[in-house]
């Protein structure tokens, strides 16, 4: 099996250097893709990275 990286909310807010509801938005509109396993919410390494090339909506 692949490693699979997954990030906390809480590790991409400080990444980013976004607040925790910044990350939540992104994650309501779609725009960074998230999975949720249990009650916590996870963002795999591939996803954040097209969320970098990509970036928001202007």
């Amino acid at each position: 099996m692949n490693d699979i990286r997954l990030y906390t909310i809480d590790e991409v807010a400080k990444t980013l250097k976004v607040t925790q509801r910044t990350i939540y938005n992104y994650i309501k509109s779609g725009t960074l893709k998230a999975i949720k396993i249990g009650k916590h919410w996870r963002i795999r390494h591939e996803d954040l990275e097209l969320f970098l090339r990509v970036g928001t909506p202007a």
